[in-house]
Parts: structure tokens; C-alpha cells; sequence
């Protein structure tokens, strides 16, 4: 194999498939990206067995062949060329490498064949559907922060993906949590979506289509079965992935639907609150309680080590008093993700679930357990 490409160009695609690879691997193969020149250009894959991601970028393609070479290793070399660079990648079959060779620069790397290469064939995808990049990443960033990093509860790790009649209209929705708390965001469902498996895209996969959806131009194709997805991304970019093989919990049992007391506070001036008293408190607990009486809201940290600390906020609320106590970063958390001006929670009592919305109706909708205080 010879070819030439650019080194802006390499860079960028061998970003976007580096990153799968594990830093430490027990099968040599796995550490390395597949090179594949032909007529259609430079062909970059690498996989985890997992995930597999793929891309082909423009090249001057001289002698076409395939090799596979050490992934984290070409992606800093390449990084620390000068840029607007040319990069010649060339592989001889007496020494089994490949070499690098950039200006005055120039490299040789341990190569493996390119028959040793995994590949994650996806297989019958029958459900197929595309939907706008920023309706994806709207879906992802307002939930992947409420996935569990517990591996017991395996099932949990990843986000829940699948339609739902509301009203008689089909939506799309995410879900996510960890037990402590959930995360909801729903859309119109794009055309192609009726009857696809509810999936459960497993919580890696969703940080790598997290960075490919903001280079990706302006849709995105979804291909699913009940096993596996696979992402196309209008820069070129293909993703696949396996799913978490399990079965989501009935989320909407948790999310309460009679909570009559409610507090509405303007939310920046809640979260940089909630950030300023929980200062005070232990990193174990992070608990901060909220006092709530008419049109008035405490915030309160005691730490037996370190002092305590108090901050009032006028809010709207007129209900009978109530005194709960959540963990302060869950708060930041679900308030960062909010999109308008205030803040809306609906509660019950001290000890029941409390759910969070910009307003009555919005597509996103959290729920947050509270802690004893």
C-alpha cells in the first residue's frame, strides 16, 4: 500500500476512531486501526468488539493494499506534524511495517495483517429511520449524565431508546438513570421510527455519538435490530455498536404522577445557590436541604467537620411548608440541563420522589429522589 493524504484531513478521522480503542488490551490486534487504500480513498476502522467505527477520506492512493498499526501511536504522530502538511503512508512486505514520512520526518511502525482484523458485521438492521444531528445530541446531552456506572445493574448503563404513544402522537424518547435519579427527554418520532425494539444504547457508545453528532453534518441515519445500531453520519463517519442485551425497568412507574406541592425559582439564581452552600458540605454526602414556606426557599448545609451555611431565595410557592433535602451535584446536574429561565418542581413530601421540569408540559422531565436530612 502507498498513499498520500493530508495530514488535516487524517487527523481529523483518525480522532474520530481512535478513540474506541483501549489503551490496554490482552489481543494485540485491538490496539491497532485498519488502513485500507483504494479507489474510493483511506479507509480508518477500529473496534473494542463492541463498537466498531468507521471512515473514508479523500486520498491519492498510488498502490492500493490494507495493513493495521498501533491506534493511540499513529494518532500522536500525526497530531504533532506541522500543519498543512502531506503524509505518506507506505508498507513494505519484506519488514512487515509500515512507514510514516512527512517532510524531513519519517517513521516505521509494527504492523499486523489486515486479515487478523476483527469485523463487526452488523447483520439484518430492519428498522431504519434518520434524524436531525441536533435532535440526536439534544436527546443524548439532557440524559447520558443520568447513567448508572453500577455493573451490577448492567441494564441501567446505557440509554433507553424507543417510541411511545402520548396523546395519539408517536414520540421518540431517552431515558436514563441510575436509581437515584431519571432523566426523560421526548421528540416527534422521525418517519421510519413506528416499531423499532426499545434498545438500550450501552453508556460508551452514546459518549462516542455524543462527539460525532458535532461534526457530522446536519442528520444523521439510524439502523437498528434488537442487537445491534448503526449510525451514519453525513461527514462520512459510520458507527456500530452492539446494545445492552437486557430489559429496561418500567421507568414510567417512578415518575409520580400526584405531587401537588409546587416550587417554581428562577434557575440560575437557584443553581449558583445550591453551588455556593454546598461548599460546606462533605463530597460523601453533598446533601443540601431546601426549606420551603410561603413565597420564600432556604438552602442549607450543616457539616459537623466543616461549618454550615444558609442562602434564601424569593420563589413561587404557596403551598404548606415542607423541609427536603437533595444531593446538591444531582441538583446542579438536572438545573444545568434546563432550558428556560426557571425552574419548576413538583413534590410530594420529604421522603417521595420529586420531579423537575422548565414548565408543565416541556420535553424534558427529571426525577430526583430525595436524601434524608
Amino acid at each position: 500500500m502507498r498513499v498520500t493524504v493530508e495530514r488535516a484531513a487524517l487527523l481529523r478521522s483518525l480522532g474520530h476512531v481512535h478513540r474506541v480503542v483501549e489503551r490496554r488490551n490482552t489481543i494485540p490486534i485491538l490496539s491497532n486501526v485498519l488502513l485500507r487504500g483504494s479507489a474510493e480513498g483511506l479507509q480508518l476502522k477500529a473496534t473494542d468488539l463492541d463498537i466498531e467505527v468507521t471512515e473514508t477520506i479523500a486520498a491519492d492512493v498510488a498502490t492500493a493494499g490494507a495493513t493495521t498499526v498501533p491506534a493511540h501511536v499513529i494518532y500522536d504522530i500525526v497530531r504533532k506534524l506541522p500543519d498543512g502538511s502531506q503524509v505518506s503512508l507506505e508498507t513494505s512486505e519484506e519488514t512487515g511495517q509500515m512507514t510514516i514520512r512527512s517532510g524531513r520526518s519519517r517513521f516505521a511502525l509494527g504492523a499486523l495483517p489486515e486479515a487478523d482484523f476483527p469485523d463487526l458485521a452488523a447483520g439484518e438492521l430492519p428498522h431504519a429511520f434518520s434524524i436531525a444531528s441536533l435532535d440526536l445530541k439534544r436527546l443524548i446531552d439532557k440524559t447520558q449524565f443520568a447513567i448508572s456506572t453500577e455493573e451490577t445493574r448492567y441494564y441501567l448503563n446505557g440509554i433507553y431508546l424507543h417510541t411511545i404513544e402520548v396523546d395519539g402522537a408517536l414520540k421518540l424518547r431517552a431515558v436514563a438513570t441510575d436509581g437515584h435519579r431519571l432523566a426523560r427527554v421526548e421528540m416527534d418520532a422521525p418517519e421510519g421510527s413506528r416499531g423499532m425494539p426499545g434498545i438500550i444504547v450501552p453508556r460508551k457508545a452514546v459518549a462516542e455519538i455524543q462527539k460525532l453528532v458535532d461534526d457530522g453534518g446536519d442528520s444523521v441515519s439510524i439502523e437498528i435490530s434488537p442487537a445491534k445500531i448503526r449510525l451514519s453520519f453525513g461527514s462520512g463517519v459510520m458507527l456500530i455498536s452492539k446494545l445492552i442485551d437486557g430489559t429496561f425497568p418500567d421507568y414510567q412507574r417512578v415518575i409520580p404522577t400526584g405531587n401537588d406541592k409546587r416550587l417554581t425559582v428562577e434557575r440560575d439564581a437557584f443553581a449558583r445557590a445550591v453551588d455556593r452552600v454546598s461548599t460546606i458540605s462533605s463530597e460523601r454526602g453533598r446533601a443540601v436541604k431546601l426549606a420551603m414556606s410561603d413565597g420564600r426557599l432556604a438552602l442549607s448545609v450543616n457539616n459537623p467537620d466543616s461549618g454550615s451555611a444558609t442562602e434564601e431565595l424569593d420563589v413561587d410557592y404557596d403551598a404548606a411548608g415542607l423541609d427536603i433535602g437533595f444531593n446538591a451535584r444531582y441538583l446542579l446536574d438536572i438545573t444545568g440541563q434546563l432550558e428556560g429561565d426557571t425552574a419548576q418542581f413538583r413534590l410530594a413530601d420529604p421522603g417521595s420522589p420529586t420531579v423537575i421540569q422548565d414548565r408543565e408540559g416541556a420535553p424534558a422531565l427529571y426525577v430526583l429522589m430525595p436524601m434524608r436530612v
